[in-house]
C-alpha cells in the first residue's frame, strides 16, 4: 500500500554468511514447517549411511535447484550477495509442481561477511514493488547493518522474483487465468515465501527481526497473523493495516479522500500560481478531440489522469516541491510566432515516469485485493471517488474557479483505458475487482494474543494509511508500542531513516521510555 513509489524496501531473509549449513529440506517441502528442536524418532540400532554415487547427486542437484547462492560483491560500505529459491507458486499445494523464484539480497556492513549477526526481514512497500537497490551505506540500511544481516527481498512477482510485467503477463493469454494466476501474489503467500526461507537459512532457523514499510507493514501483520513463531520482533512504519471488515477498502478510501483534500488545500497554500497553472492544463485537455493528448508510450493525458500526480506528488516528503517543479515544464516554448501551444513532451514523459504502472502493475491490478478477504472490492475507490464527486470533478472545478484537487493513492477502472500497457490487462482487472472468494490475511484472536514485540512508527499526517485506522488496529495487536509524530510524512524510512529505524528498535530495547 502506500504511495507507489515511496513504498520503501522488501525483504526475504537470505543465506547466512556461515560458509557451511545445513542442507535444506526436499523441494516444495510446505512453506509452515515445525520449528527445528521438536522430538524426533531416535534409530538406536542401526546406522544409516549417507548417500553416494547417482543418490547424492541428487540430492546435492535438488539443494543447488531450491537455492543458488551468489558470490559476495561491494558497494561503498556495504557487501552483498543474491540468492534465488525456487518456491511454490501455491503453497497450500506445494506438490502441484508449479513453482517460481523468488530473489532476495543479503547485505552486512563491509568486513563482516562471516561475522554471527542475527537477521532482519525488509518488507518493501507496494503491493507490486520490487526491493531498493543499495548503492552505498546510508539511512536505515547502514545503521541496521551495524547489529544485523538485512536481506531485501524482492517479493514475489517484482524485481528478479518471477516478474510479472505487462509482457510476461501477456503469455497467460485468458483473463480468467491470468486472475488464478494473480490471485497467488498477495500477503498471505509473500510471508509463506519468507518463511520458507527462514527454515532454510538461518542458522538452526531462528526467528528473526521483520521491518515492513507502509504494504510491506501489511505483510508483517499478516506474518504475526499466521506464523509468528517465525518472528524475533516487528518494526512498522507506516503499516498497520485495517482490520475487521471482510472488505474495508470502502472504509480506507472514504478517510483517505478526506486527508487528500486536506492535502491539497495545504499544496495549493504554498504554491497558489499552481491554481492556475492546472485550469490551463484542464482546459486544454478537455477542449482537445478526444478530451486529452497522447502519452509518448501510447496512452493518453486527460483531465481525470492528470489528477493521478498526487499519488507521489501529495504524500511524501518533498513531494509538494518535486509537483510544483514538474508543473513548471508543463508547456513548449513557442519558437514559432503564431505557432500553436502544446504540452511539452518533457511533462508527458515525466507524468508516465511518475505513475510506473507501465513497470510495475501489480499495483494497478491488486491494489484493492489487499484490503480484500472473503468479499470484493468492486472498484472502491471509483464508488467513494462518487461521493466526492462536487470537490474532485476537475472540469468542473476548472469552470467555477476553484482548485482542481489531485487524487491520492487509489486505482481507477479508466486507468485501464487511458494507460498503454494496462489495456490488455482490463478485463483481468474487472474480474479481480469482482472477486470474493480472496483467503484470510488477518487472524484478529491472533494479534489480541500477540506474545511477539512490536514497534510501530504512525504518522499523523498519512496520506495513505490512515491515522485513525491504523490507532484501531495498534489497539487489537497486543504489547504494541506506537511512536506517533508528525515529524515524517509517510516516506520516513527514507527521510529519516537511521532516526526512524534507531527510534524504534529503543522502543523494543527498553532505550525508549513507556511514557
Amino acid at each position: 500500500m502506500a504511495a507507489a513509489r515511496l513504498r520503501c524496501a522488501a525483504a526475504i531473509a537470505v543465506a547466512t554468511a556461515t560458509p557451511a549449513v545445513a542442507a535444506p529440506p526436499l523441494r516444495r517441502h510446505p512453506a509452515f514447517l515445525p520449528v527445528p528442536g521438536a522430538a524426533r524418532l531416535r534409530l538406536t540400532s542401526c546406522r544409516i549411511p549417507p548417500p553416494r554415487g547417482a543418490a547424492a547427486a541428487a540430492m546435492s542437484s535438488s539443494a543447488r535447484a531450491e537455492h543458488e547462492a551468489g558470490a559476495w560483491y561491494a558497494v561503498p560500505g556495504l557487501s552483498l550477495r543474491d540468492h534465488r529459491f525456487a518456491v511454490p507458486l501455491d503453497h497450500s499445494s506445494p506438490d502441484s509442481g508449479a513453482t517460481i523464484t523468488v530473489f532476495a539480497r543479503e547485505v552486512v556492513a563491509a568486513g563482516k561477511e562471516d561475522a554471527s549477526l542475527p537477521y532482519l526481514l525488509y518488507l518493501q512497500g507496494g503491493p507490486g514493488f520490487e526491493s531498493p537497490r543499495p548503492t552505498e551505506a546510508g539511512g536505515w540500511l547502514k545503521k541496521a547493518c551495524e547489529d544485523h544481516r538485512v536481506v531485501l527481498l524482492d517479493q514475489r512477482g517484482t524485481g528478479l522474483s518471477t516478474p510479472l510485467t505487462p509482457s510476461s503477463l501477456s503469455q497467460i493469454t485468458s483473463p480468467t487465468k491470468q486472475v488464478e494466476y494473480l490471485k497467488h501474489f498477495r500477503a498471505d503467500n509473500i510471508i509463506k515465501d519468507a518463511e520458507f526461507i527462514r527454515l532454510r537459512l538461518v542458522p538452526d532457523a531462528k526467528p528473526w527481526t521483520v521491518l515492513g514499510q507502509s504494504y510491506g507493514g501489511f505483510c508483517a501483520v499478516t506474518y504475526l497473523s499466521f506464523a509468528p513463531e517465525g518472528l524475533k520482533s516487528v518494526l512498522l512504519t507506516g503499516g498497520l493495516p485495517p482490520l475487521g471488515e471482510p472488505c474495508t477498502a470502502q472504509t480506507v478510501y472514504r478517510a483517505c479522500f478526506k486527508q487528500v483534500q486536506q492535502q491539497n488545500e495545504k499544496y495549493y497554500k504554498r504554491y497558489p500560481q499552481d491554481i492556475q497553472v492546472i485550469h490551463e492544463i484542464v482546459r486544454y485537455l478537455s477542449e482537445t478531440e478526444g478530451g486529452g493528448v497522447a502519452l509518448p508510450s501510447g496512452g493518453r493525458l486527460t483531465p481525470k489522469m492528470l489528477q493521478c500526480l498526487g499519488l507521489s506528488g501529495l504524500g511524501s516528503g518533498g513531494g509538494f516541491e518535486r509537483l510544483h517543479y514538474l508543473l513548471e515544464r508543463v508547456w513548449d516554448p513557442v519558437l514559432v510566432p503564431g505557432a500553436k501551444r502544446r504540452i511539452s513532451y518533457y511533462f508527458l514523459k515525466e507524468f508516465e515516469m511518475w505513475l510506473g504502472f507501465d513497470q510495475n502493475p501489480l499495483y494497478a491490478l491488486l491494489h484493492e485485493s489487499i484490503y480484500c478477504e472473503g468479499s470484493s472490492s468492486k472498484w472502491s475507490a471509483e464508488k467513494i471517488r462518487g461521493e466526492y464527486e462536487s470537490l474532485f470533478d476537475p472540469v468542473k472545478a476548472t469552470e467555477e474557479g476553484r482548485p482542481v484537487y489531485f487524487t491520492g493513492e487509489m486505482v481507477f477502472p479508466c486507468m485501464f483505458d487511458e494507460i498503454h500497457a494496462l489495456r490488455d490487462l482490463k478485463e483481468a482487472a474487472h474480474l479481480l475487482a469482482e472477486k470474493e472468494d480472496w483467503p484470510p490475511l488477518y487472524d484478529v484472536s491472533k494479534l489480541n494474543n500477540n506474545k511477539v514485540p512490536v514497534a510501530a512508527a504512525v504518522y499523523y499526517e498519512d496520506m495513505y494509511v490512515n491515522f485513525n485506522i491504523a490507532k484501531e488496529t495498534a489497539s487489537q495487536i497486543a504489547g504494541i508500542r506506537l511512536w506517533v509524530t508528525n515529524e515524517y510524512m509517510h516516506s520516513g524510512i527514507r527521510d529519516g531513516g537511521s532516526h526512524v529505524f534507531e527510534h524504534l528498535m529503543g522502543l523494543l530495547n527498553g532505550k525508549k521510555p513507556l511514557f
